[in-house]
């Protein structure tokens, strides 16, 4: 008979749990306490993103995800593009860094390249010219649209993993072997726990005693005329400060001094400013991050303003209109780790702590996990 596992949380972490239990031959059940995901995992910008993962294991599960996201995609005709990523740069701090980075990756077998301005201009004429001077182009990155990409994850699952769904099911006790709400316990071999930052009501000792906050972001989505494309994910400066791969130049510092001279504002609220693009056109544009327990729920238009300033500043979106604002909230480590992985108590297990990195560590991370359970 095959072993049960039931994982509680129906964001791509726990589908991506879900997807590796049931690949290993595990009767898998999938719960959530709304009637659909409506958590981190679609306010997001879709990305699918190694560039932004150090050398090694990270990069690694990074560009595993990618592979099975394409699977899965391929598998249910969602719409996905591996259009890669651009990071330009507007002043030589920038532009010395990329150099560097260009270096470092390029040694490391990554597929990159340094593409010059007039290079960039030809197949990205939306990237402003002005101050330009070249960027670095990764051919790596996918996107997907964040919005309908975890309904489509949970049809190829139960259609073709047999992975069953129960929805509307709030989750109020867990123990050894078992799940309940107020009307039904269910039983298992396995409770996976991917529940977000909703980790604090079900385990909240553990959630307290772990290295671990919450990050609120702000993002946007803008209309472009005419069906237009922007041809690739595009990143400004301000995003080297961001991940942890580009640490490694030694040019970093000094970009921070330029930053913290320029942009005081910006690194107060943890701005930098990518855009991304979607099937229908689409550009999702963000983001910020505010740490902290608890939140402000209003969004606030200041912080918006500042996004919107410093995308002008590195692409031409005058005639760009925003349709939507919203903000997400995500769990985060703050001893530098990745993820955060324990079982409180035997056969039950606790993801959480992913971060941004959700979307691009997903399918590649549960399958080291579950292997390692095995």
């Amino acid at each position: 008979m095959k072993k049960k596992a039931i994982v509680v949380g129906a964001g791509i972490v726990g589908l991506s749990v879900a997807r590796a239990l049931a690949d290993k031959g595990y009767n898998v059940t999938v719960v959530d306490k709304s009637a659909r995901a409506i958590g981190a995992s679609v306010r997001n910008f879709g990305m699918v993103w190694p560039i932004g993962q150090p050398s090694g294991e990270l990069y690694q599960l990074a560009r595993k995800s990618a592979e099975i996201w394409k699977l899965v995609c391929d598998g249910t005709g969602m719409w996905y593009n591996q259009s890669g990523s651009l990071h330009v740069a507007n002043n030589d701090i920038e532009w010395t860094v990329l150099n560097e980075l260009y270096d470092i990756f390029n040694k490391e077998g990554r597929p990159v390249q340094l593409f010059s301005k007039d290079k960039i201009a030809k197949h990205y004429p939306y990237v402003k010219q002005h101050s330009l001077l070249g960027g670095l182009y990764s051919s790596d990155e996918l996107i997907v649209d964040p919005r309908i990409a975890v309904a489509h994850v949970s049809n190829y699952l139960c259609e073709l993993m047999s992975v069953q769904f129960l929805w509307d099911f709030p989750v109020t006790e867990i123990g050894v072997g078992y799940i309940k709400n107020s009307e039904k316990v269910l039983h298992a071999d396995f409770v996976f726990v991917c529940s977000g930052h909703e980790m604090e009501t079900l385990f909240p000792a553990v959630f307290n005693e772990t290295p671990i906050t919450k990050c609120k972001l702000q993002m946007m989505r803008f209309q472009m005329p005419a069906h237009d494309t922007i041809g690739t994910s595009v990143c400004g400066g301000l995003s080297l400060l961001h991940y942890g791969s580009f640490k490694q130049s030694s040019s970093l510092p000094l970009l921070k001094k330029f930053a913290e001279e320029n942009y005081p504002l910006h690194l107060q609220h943890g701005i930098h400013v990518m855009v991304s693009q979607h099937e229908k056109g689409e550009l999702t544009v963000g983001d910020s991050h505010e740490y902290g327990n608890i939140f402000d729920p209003f969004d606030r238009s200041d912080i918006n303003d500042l996004i919107i300033q410093y995308l002008n500043q590195f692409m031409d979106a005058s005639d760009w209109k925003i349709s939507e604002s919203w903000h997400g909230i995500y769990p985060k480590m703050t001893d530098g780790s990745s993820w955060f992985f324990h079982s409180p108590i035997p056969n039950v297990y606790i993801l959480n702590g992913l971060g941004g990195a959700g979307m691009t560590l997903s399918f590649g991370l549960a399958k080291k996990l579950i292997d390692a359970i095995e």
